[in-house]
């Protein structure tokens, strides 16, 4: 069965809400709804693509578009490739040229709303930032959440506390404090042993890769309206992480870093084969940093990780 390749849109408003549109009765998955787009001819590029149905839909120009997700899914009569781009910019007003409704929707709306299978990694990655501080191990508390309030004041949306010295009370006790600073503004990502999910439920979970390895076959432990991460490390990991239906991963080292200056560096050219055969937002992690953010696009993923490069001073 030969996998349909097919171009489709996170198109965002300037308000950062994002365009639906309601898939017609009678299509496949009729009725779900949708991110707009439509299949790739065999002498299209994707980009070209992209725009020529974006135009036939909605009657819009893509202007500013870069890639966010490539997704492959198997349906029992369908294989597909989704190939998925961000929209920033556009001229024209959308409007549903094929009698489809439209409905632009908050990000954080996008769980109410039933779209076919193949769409949660994209609904996640639409979700995610394109950048996840992870804090720094060694510094003092005070210290540590006067940073973390400046890095959420400074635009950071997606934290991970970081619990280097394994799971003792201190940590748990900080995780208190950081609950708080993140309410409402960013979305915090906590680890430690699964006993404790239940007393933090606003935090989402990102697991060691010791952690993937030990529970992934036992499935998903956190309901889907909880994030749940991983830390991986090569395709074993990465293949671990689908089977537990994780919601994104990081992938590291990327490059040679001072957290792990004996790890052996992945690089980008092996970093992108990985990501390639993997339908799940990637932040790529080591020796990374703002700067490295459209390297990590092209290379697939959805934005980059870090410690230094993404720790405000304090």
């Amino acid at each position: 069965m030969k996998r349909v390749h097919v171009a489709a849109a996170v198109i965002r408003g300037a308000d950062g809400r994002i365009l639906l549109a309601r898939r017609a009765d009678t299509q496949h998955q009729g009725g779900l709804w949708e991110f707009p787009g439509g299949k790739v001819e065999a002498d299209e590029s994707v980009a070209t693509a992209l725009s020529r149905e974006l135009h036939e839909e909605l009657g819009i120009r893509v202007t500013t578009a870069r890639p966010l997700i490539k997704v492959q899914h198997d349906y029992p009569d369908k294989q597909v490739l989704l190939d998925v781009w961000e929209v920033s910019a556009f001229t024209g007003e959308p409007h549903g040229a094929e009698g489809q409704p439209l409905e632009w929707v908050a990000p954080r709306d996008l769980i109410n709303y039933e779209f076919p299978a193949a769409n949660a990694p994209i609904v996640a990655a639409a979700r995610l930032p394109a950048e996840y501080l992870i804090t720094p191990g060694e510094l003092e508390t005070p210290t540590l959440l006067r940073g973390l309030q400046k890095a959420i004041a400074g635009g950071i949306k997606l934290v991970q506390l970081r619990a280097p010295n394994g799971y003792d009370p201190k940590y748990r006790d900080l995780a208190v404090d950081a609950v708080g600073l993140c309410a409402g503004k960013a979305q915090l990502m906590l680890k430690g042993p699964f006993e404790w999910l239940g007393d933090f439920p606003s935090a989402g979970w990102h697991m060691t890769s010791a952690q993937l390895r030990k529970y992934a076959s036992k499935g998903r432990p956190l309901p889907k309206d909880r994030w749940l991460a991983a830390s991986c490390h090569n395709a074993e990991e990465l293949a671990l992480a689908q089977m537990m239906d994780v919601d994104f991963v990081t992938l590291s080292p990327v490059q040679p870093t001072l957290t792990h200056p004996d790890a052996q560096p992945l690089g980008w050219e092996q970093a992108a084969q990985l990501i390639s055969g993997f339908s799940k937002p990637v932040f790529l992690l080591g020796g990374l940093g703002p700067a490295e953010r459209e390297q990590a696009w092209e290379a697939g993923a959805q934005g980059v990780a870090g410690i230094r490069a993404f720790w405000p001073e304090v």
